[in-house]
């Protein structure tokens, strides 16, 4: 039957469920695929604002942590500068050198001695000769007591200049007029370490 040929009730009724048709297929094709996608995206979102809820908490404690690691990172910077971990022999002698300089006396040899491998540190010490005046004597070792780095001095002999061998100078030197004593002592070093060293290694100096 032509469209045309229907009465107006008909039309009206085949226009409306047409019409219906059409809802009902976008409905089901569009509209319900969007709402399903609202719905899931809906759930994802109520799922991390309820995981950012839960770890609301541990915001405050994540900064703590961060300022207890920031304060242990920097007293690890200070305790290698202390004990260093690396045998740095060469670096340690300039600094004895400059405080030597400093004082104003003369540091005339470094003879290494043997090494001592214990659990977590390696002594280094070396037998050291140095002449000057007394007051300049004291005020090295002055310095030497308020360094950064751990250096133990023992086994401290002093004699004036013209009795050298009585404090075990092995040399006796151009002395400057003010000098007045000669030394000799024990100075030792320290290096940190994970184990026990297989093997000492030798030391580099001034013999």
């Amino acid at each position: 039957m032509n469209f045309n040929d229907m009465s107006g009730m008909k039309q009206w009724g085949l226009v409306l469920a047409v019409a219906g048709l059409l809802s009902a297929a976008l409905y089901f094709t569009y509209f319900k695929s969007q709402r399903d996608a609202n719905e899931s995206a809906q759930k994802s979102l109520d799922a991390k604002l309820q995981e950012n809820r839960e770890l609301e908490p541990y915001k405050t404690k994540l900064a703590e942590i961060d300022r207890q690691l920031a304060s242990l990172e920097q007293q690890m910077e200070i305790e290698k500068r202390i004990v260093p971990e690396e045998k740095e022999v060469d670096a340690f002698m300039k600094m004895l050198d400059a405080e030597a300089a400093k004082a104003g006396i003369e540091l005339r040899r470094y003879t290494a001695q043997p090494v001592a491998s214990k659990e977590f540190y390696t002594e280094v010490p070396f037998e050291i000769e140095l002449d000057g005046s007394y007051y300049s004597m004291m005020n090295f070792f002055d310095r030497v007591a308020k360094l950064e780095r751990i250096v133990n001095v023992s086994n401290l002999l002093v004699a004036n200049t013209k009795k050298g061998s009585e404090a075990k100078a092995k040399h006796a030197y151009q002395y400057a007029p003010n000098e007045s004593v000669v030394a000799t002592c024990m100075a030792t070093t320290f290096f940190s370490h994970d184990q026990p060293a297989a093997t000492p290694a030798t030391a580099k100096g001034r013999i």
